[in-house]
């Protein structure tokens, strides 16, 4: 028998109401980005009111926060939602259009949110005159929180789970995830890959991003803290991705391209080759940023 943990019996819905015979639900997920948004703006805000922390002081006013803080939430909602329609269920919400519009059921694309997110600020730096490498390297610090608490939603919704194990931290995650890789005598023990994540995206990344931020003057050095966000995140994508289950629409993706025959020789999934084009990006503006 494999040792393993059971998966924690916690509902994906904080609470939910009958509402003009419409279900309102308050899901986890949606709680991490919440939550998440809200430390960022606090991170946001304790950067502004240090003007030591920059090269030429605070880029904008700490009263612009708040619409920032606008501009981001409806990057977040729109750019995720968008995100989820195309890349995980397009048939079904083409059959259905009035659905893409019901995100209270659930359903957020973390890359497409990350997308709306960059669109998002720069459309702030351009309409506030608000110089965009300041702007971007700040934000880079405060996204950290959402993502170690979105990764912890995924964990609580039993998705995105990893691959089998047998190492003791094993988790048996229910529905498919049980049944893809059980026999009669032993369970389907996977690893817990979304808490992987959630420590490497959010708790590393996320505290050296501070630690640069706000000791060793890392906001100093325009796109620095940007790069290595960028970096940092394809660099633990890709390590995690040898723990995780491949995405089932990557996998197809692969197979329709012929990617996933080439480079199944040498272990790595689409997952892992769509994050090199991030890494190398990052290091670039790094070494660039260290440059200047």
């Amino acid at each position: 028998m494999l040792a393993a943990i059971p998966f924690p019996n916690i509902s994906p819905e904080i609470f939910s109401i009958e509402l003009f015979g419409f279900s309102l639900a308050l899901r986890w997920y949606a709680m991490g980005y919440i939550v998440g948004i809200a430390l960022g703006w606090m991170i946001v805000k304790a950067a502004l009111r240090r003007p030591h922390l920059w090269r030429n002081g605070p880029p904008m006013a700490p009263a612009r926060l708040e619409d920032l803080l606008t501009y981001i939430v409806l990057g977040v909602i729109g750019g995720g939602r968008l995100g989820y329609v195309l890349f995980y269920q397009p048939g079904a919400f083409l059959a259905n259009p009035v659905d893409i519009i019901k995100i209270w059921e659930g359903g957020l694309s973390f890359h497409g949110g990350f997308a709306g997110v960059v669109l998002a600020v720069y459309l702030f730096s351009r309409r506030h005159k608000v110089p965009l490498p300041d702007l971007a390297d700040i934000i880079a610090v405060a996204a950290t929180p959402a993502i170690l608490l979105v990764r912890i939603a995924n964990f609580i919704n039993a998705e995105l789970w990893g691959r089998p194990t047998d190492v003791p931290w094993g988790v048996v995650f229910p529905g498919a995830a049980a049944q893809s890789c059980a026999t009669l005598t032993e369970p389907c023990v996977r690893h817990p890959s979304q808490l992987y994540e959630a420590g490497l995206e959010g708790l590393v990344l996320g505290g050296l991003l501070l630690l640069l931020a706000f000791r060793f003057g890392g906001l100093k050095r325009p796109w620095l803290l940007s790069g290595i966000f960028f970096a940092g995140y394809g660099i633990a994508r890709f390590v995690v991705e040898f723990f995780r289950q491949p995405d089932a629409q990557f996998v197809s993706i692969g197979n329709e391209l012929g990617w996933a025959l080439q480079f199944g020789n040498y272990g790595l999934t689409m997952g892992q080759l769509l994050t090199l084009p991030m890494i190398a990006a990052g290091l670039v503006v790094v070494a660039t940023a260290r440059r200047r």
